[in-house]
């Protein structure tokens, strides 16, 4: 039996929230929950499970395949349900990269883009904030005995908690990173239009978000250890200026490790922006513009054969 549940604010007062306001709000608190939950969970990887005495020592992480599949799942789980709180408003974009691609391919309205923008990026950093309100003690610690080199008593790895940073078998270049993040993000934005390809084999019983979170799972699994697979400017963006306002300095703007990789900041915003482009584009060249040629020919031939069978009578 259906409960009806009354509204917190008289509905005459929320009248503005039924638009784009109501939609910012709604991509707000998706993408809060989104990063509240992955960071979360690399805080967990990177200071609270060493700090809690649960690894080798207080400083050791990543010892094994299996800390990165903490990180990976955890991630994935955050997207599925920052996607379920979001998704029935705004649709649960969550991500500068998914917004644009959506206004170039699938009529997204270009005028709301800037604000959804905004939304995600205020979501992502009150998503960091939380995560250090919660785990601040644990990256104290972690910090003030990990060895150097540090940057106001701030660590890389505590760092990584919050935004990403390249491997350093990159030697400071920009053009690997850069790519690695335009082909993760692409593979990110061609597995979500198939998805949400009615005319494709499209997921049913509302288990769209299930399967993005299993596609941002796979693609840090995949793509992951080369850049950190932010995949998202607003992932990257809004829990950088945190750690910037919080004393991690240089290493969040410009983003620079002397010797290792320097003004980084810009390659988790550009890269994906143009990867989710690319991606919507390839799919709809590979894939959509054949669904929309068979639904002209409105004669779809059976699995297997190039055209349709014809009976006697027809011959």
């Amino acid at each position: 039996m259906a409960v009806e549940i009354p509204a917190l604010v008289k509905t005459s007062r929320l009248r503005s929230r039924g638009g784009l306001l109501g939609e910012c709000l709604a991509e707000f608190l998706g993408t809060f929950v989104l990063i509240s939950f992955g960071c979360g969970v690399v805080a967990m990887a990177v200071a609270a499970l060493p700090g809690s005495g649960r690894a080798a020592t207080p400083t050791t992480i990543f010892l094994a395949a299996g800390d990165w599949l903490l990180i990976t799942w955890g991630w994935a789980f955050a997207v599925v349900f920052g996607v379920y709180v979001a998704g029935g408003i705004s649709g649960a974009h969550l991500n500068p990269a998914v917004t644009l691609a959506m206004a170039l391919r699938r009529g997204f309205s270009w005028a709301k883009v800037l604000p959804y923008w905004f939304a995600q990026v205020v979501g992502a950093l009150t998503g960091a904030a939380l995560v250090y309100l919660v785990y601040h003690d644990a990256i104290n610690t972690f910090d003030s005995i990990a060895p150097g080199p540090k940057v106001n008593g701030h660590t890389n790895a505590t760092f990584s908690i919050f935004a990403t940073f390249p491997a350093p078998y990159f030697q400071g270049g920009v053009w690997g990173p850069l790519i690695d993040q335009i082909v993760g993000t692409a593979f990110l934005l061609m597995l979500i239009a198939a998805v949400i390809d009615l005319r494709n084999q499209a997921v049913k019983a509302n288990l769209g978000p299930l399967v993005v979170g299993f596609a941002v799972a796979a693609i840090g699994m995949s793509y992951g250890a080369n850049a950190g697979y932010a995949i998202n400017p607003a992932r990257d963006f809004g829990p950088r200026l945190l750690t910037y306002a919080e004393g991690w300095g240089s290493l969040a703007f410009p983003g620079s490790v002397a010797g290792v990789f320097s003004n980084y900041w810009w390659i988790p915003i550009v890269g994906p922006l143009v990867g989710g482009a690319i991606g919507i584009l390839v799919y709809d060249l590979f894939i959509g513009d054949v669904l929309i040629v068979r639904s002209e020919l409105a004669e779809l031939p059976p699995v297997g054969r190039s055209t349709p069978v014809r009976t006697s009578d027809e011959e």
